[in-house]
């Protein structure tokens, strides 16, 4: 019997990638989006509506999964948003709607489907963060805070979880070319702010990364490997080697050196 998939933010970038991917595999895949009805013709697998910051949504999004297919086998919580800004100019209301859908999100999700799991005996949950979750990047703070929460997060949650049979697993993936420049909330380089030219300097970059990132295929494939993996890692790093290289780093040397590398890198 096939296994089924539940995977949020389906409906383009990394999430779709994975989705496509995993449908051509043999599995029973049920995609969410917040505007299915924009994107179900173009997908070959199904698309149902979900607003991972709305519990309500969520459980009539598990209730008809569970409905059409009787069991939950993966959850990947992959629906983001981006969002960057000095933190001084940020609007807490911006703030607030990055760790609704990037942290508390995949949390309620996580409390939906467990009893699911825990009936099954068994299941996978995976949590897509983010290389930028290790390290508090300039103007991505609270981009990279909603993503190390989740990461610390799921430590814990797997350790409470592990007795149920359920493999709960972190991956980070680094650049990738997707569309989530274009969605993520950007604070305004404002003319008369004092960070005006280092954050102009360093958005320009952060753009060029993500147009420049890798195919989000590489994604699916380490997604696939983890679920057919019985005893996963807790984390899995995907992207380029200097990305994934820059986290040994932050272990390796004085703090203030680590910084100043940051610094050089994004122009400040």
């Amino acid at each position: 019997m096939a296994r089924v998939l539940f995977i949020t933010g389906a409906s383009s970038g990394i999430g779709k990638a994975i989705a496509t991917f995993l449908h051509q595999q043999g599995y029973t895949v049920f995609g969410t989006s917040r505007t299915p009805d924009k994107h179900q013709a173009s997908l070959p697998f199904t698309l149902l509506p979900l607003d991972v910051t709305q519990p309500e949504s969520i459980n009539a999004a598990v209730s008809v999964v569970l409905k059409k297919a009787g069991r939950i086998d993966v959850l990947i919580n992959n629906a983001g948003v981006g969002i960057t800004g000095p933190i001084e100019e940020t609007p807490s209301e911006e703030i607030k709607k990055a760790f609704e859908t990037n942290y508390y999100g995949p949390l309620h999700l996580i409390k939906k489907v467990l009893p699911v799991m825990r009936a099954q005996q068994g299941g996978h949950i995976i949590n897509i963060t983010s290389i930028a979750g290790y390290m508090g990047l300039p103007y991505r703070g609270i981009y990279s805070a909603t993503k190390a929460a989740l990461e610390i997060t799921t430590e814990a949650y797997r350790m409470e979880t592990e007795q149920f049979g359920v493999k709960m697993v972190n991956v980070a993936p680094g650049d990738f070319a997707t569309n989530i420049a274009a969605g993520r909330y950007h604070a305004p380089v404002l003319e008369d702010s004092p960070y005006r030219d280092a954050y102009g300097r360093t958005l320009a970059t952060m753009n060029e990364h993500v147009d420049s990132g890798e195919d989000p295929l590489r994604m699916a494939r380490v997604i696939q490997q983890i679920i057919e993996t019985k005893d996963p890692k807790i984390h899995y790093k995907v992207g380029a080697f200097l990305q994934k290289f820059s986290i040994a780093l932050k272990r390796i040397l004085p703090d203030k050196v680590y910084q100043r590398m940051l610094m050089r890198h994004y122009k400040l």
